[in-house]
């Protein structure tokens, strides 16, 4: 029974599409509002009050009174040894202090940012961005998510991992979020190119989030950006953002 519906598939004047969902994860955490730095404030002064001394804290506080001791009632013979260890606590602390005024944090603006380069990846380092191409739909230039057709003997997610690998030279690492798609959109080709045997196509969405290696399309002149969910409208048509923002999340 499975050939018939395959040839049938086949026949049907809906061609199949397989599209990738690419993020790129946040790199660095989103700032804080000021309601989450009170509450923060609030369980760090909790924490604080409720904790017990820590290993360090208990050993400073033993040396402090061997010290106040030592000057209320000096031995006859001074220990070098305790004189050390009454100094090495004080001594840990000051190196941590000296370690913590040379740490300099990364900074959360890049020059992507500043030069609002959407096809770096090295911007937005707290958001969600996703993989945009621009590609040639009859006589049209539209943006969508990278797709390709499908094709006999594979299956729809291995329609998108085939999109995957045509996006750099280089390998690219991407964890796909599950084998089902994770959404679906349904176009017409525009009259110029549409017949009863290829009206239009059924496009399935599926989720990846890229671990390592760069996307490079410029070498193959497709245009491409990155751009976080609220950068979408600015380049997908409505039904077709629709239907993406369905299932694009932006924890």
């Amino acid at each position: 029974m499975a050939a018939p519906a395959r040839a049938g598939l086949l026949r049907a004047p809906w061609r199949l599409w397989g599209a990738l969902c690419l993020q790129r994860p946040p790199r660095v955490s989103r700032p804080l509002t000021p309601l989450q730095e009170e509450v923060a404030a609030l369980l760090q002064q909790v924490e604080v009050e409720r904790s017990r001394y820590s290993d360090h804290e208990l050993r400073a506080r033993e040396e402090a009174r061997r010290l106040e001791r030592k000057r209320e009632e000096p031995p006859e013979d001074e220990d070098a040894d305790g004189e050390r260890d009454i100094l090495l606590a004080q001594d840990l602390e000051d190196a941590w202090e000296q370690q913590f005024l040379r740490f300099r944090p990364g900074a959360r603006t890049t020059d992507a940012d500043k030069k609002n380069d959407r096809t770096s990846l090295q911007r937005k380092l707290d958001r969600n961005l996703v993989l945009l191409v621009k590609e040639k739909l009859g006589d049209q230039e539209v943006w969508v998510l990278p797709h390709a057709e499908w094709q006999p003997g594979e299956t729809l997610r291995g329609t998108a991992e085939r999109v995957l690998g045509s996006l750099a030279e280089n390998k690219v690492e991407a964890k796909f979020l599950g084998n089902a798609p994770c959404g679906h959109y349904k176009f017409k080709l525009p009259q110029a190119v549409r017949s009863e045997k290829n009206v239009g196509g059924r496009v399935f969405f599926f989720k990846a989030l890229l671990l390592s290696g760069q996307v490079a399309l410029a070498g193959a002149q497709r245009p491409h950006v990155w751009v976080c969910k609220e950068e979408l409208g600015d380049y997908l048509k409505p039904k077709y953002l629709a239907q993406v923002q369905r299932f694009l999340l932006d924890l």
